[in-house]
Order: structure tokens, then C-alpha cells, then sequence
């Protein structure tokens, strides 16, 4: 039995996605929530295999809740349902961890169809965010290697190469030195680099600091 929790500011949206799920025999509702609190007591009570989750509410958004289920619950699979159609947000929510993206519009087969493709440890992806996701990955690949960085790496590259000690970032940042060692690592391997010796060539090569 796959059990399913339902996450939707919406009463009436919940209503209805409970009626088209029990209606399949390997499937049971256990709990419903309209937020991300009511979602935080209904994991305290008992988990699902499965959940359902809102992209667009009020507070925090469904991308910003399926970031904390990834890292508190990673073996809770999670569906995005969204009013948008499938090129706004899809591959976001695929990135940010989610096994499935489905739209509201999607006929109640799909449903069913996404539940248990992802209870079965697969990713549920319709061709069309199939070849987005594709798209984006091209987009990633044609990046250079600096632009892959998130904005405190990036800040860290920038550090190193003008000679500064990882002690002194730590300080000059309020970070610890630990702290300071592992962005530096995260940028090496991002970029496919060995030393402090080459990330500065490459920061000099590619005029990143004056």
C-alpha cells in the first residue's frame, strides 16, 4: 500500500485529489496539510512513501519546503503538483530534488501513473520536461567553469587568487577557516582544478579581478 500525504493551501484541491486516490486499491491518504507547519506535524505522526506537494503557497513556496524534506526525509519521494504548465517550473523542481512534476490540469490517470512510478523508485518525467531538462544540461555544459559557482564560491575564487590565506577570509567573512577549506575544495573540483597556483592562472587568464 502506498501511503500519500497531500500538501495544498486549497481545501477544495485536497478534497478532490483525496477522491481520485482512494479510489485506487493500492493507495491510502494519511494525511493532509495546507502549509508547510501542518506538513512538519503530519511527519511527526508518521511518514508517507509519497508526497503530494503544492509548488505555489503562501510562506514558504514548495521549491523552498522540498529543499528541507531532501535534506531531513531524502527517502521520502515527492511529486510536484503545480497550476503552471510544465516549461515554468519543471526542471526546477527536478533539480531541487522532486521525483515528479504534474500539473493540476493532468487527467487523474497521470496521477495515479506518477504515484507509482516514483513509489517504484523512478523519476515520473514527461517528454516535454525531458527535453528541457536536456536543454538546460546542454546550457550548464556551455558554461564556463567559473560560472558554474554559487555566489559564495565565486567570492571565495576570488579571495584565494588575490593571495589572500584562507585565515584571513575566515576572518575577513565571519566563517571559520574549516568552513573556508571546504568552499575552496567545492571550487577546485568544480573547476577541475589542483592548486591555488592554478585557480589563480585561471582567474588572471579570464580578467575576474582587477
Amino acid at each position: 500500500m502506498i501511503s500519500l500525504l497531500i500538501v495544498d493551501d486549497h481545501s477544495m484541491v485536497r478534497a478532490g485529489l483525496r477522491k481520485i486516490l482512494v479510489e485506487e486499491p493500492d493507495m491510502e491518504v494519511i494525511g493532509e496539510a495546507d502549509g508547510y507547519a501542518q506538513l512538519l506535524n503530519c511527519l511527526h505522526d508518521k511518514l508517507p512513501d509519497v508526497i503530494l506537494l503544492d509548488i505555489s503557497m503562501p510562506g514558504r513556496n514548495g521549491l523552498e519546503i522540498m529543499k528541507d524534506l531532501k535534506q531531513s526525509y531524502p527517502f521520502i519521494r515527492t511529486i510536484m503538483l503545480s497550476m503552471h504548465p510544465e516549461e515554468r517550473f519543471s526542471v526546477r523542481s527536478i533539480k531541487a530534488g522532486a521525483s515528479g512534476y504534474v500539473t493540476k490540469e493532468s487527467a487523474a490517470d497521470e496521477l495515479v501513473k506518477a504515484i507509482r512510478q516514483v513509489y517504484g523508485g523512478r523519476k515520473f518525467i514527461t517528454p516535454a520536461v525531458a527535453e528541457k531538462l536536456a536543454s538546460s544540461f546542454e546550457l550548464e555544459s556551455n558554461k564556463l567553469a567559473h560560472e558554474r559557482l554559487s555566489d559564495r564560491e565565486f567570492q571565495i575564487l576570488s579571495l584565494i587568487a588575490s593571495g589572500k590565506k584562507i585565515k584571513d577570509i575566515a576572518d575577513d567573512l565571519s566563517l571559520s577557516p574549516a568552513t573556508v577549506a571546504t568552499y575552496r575544495a567545492r571550487v577546485l573540483e568544480k573547476m577541475q582544478l589542483k592548486s591555488n597556483v592554478e585557480l589563480t592562472s585561471y582567474v588572471l587568464r579570464n580578467n575576474l579581478i582587477e
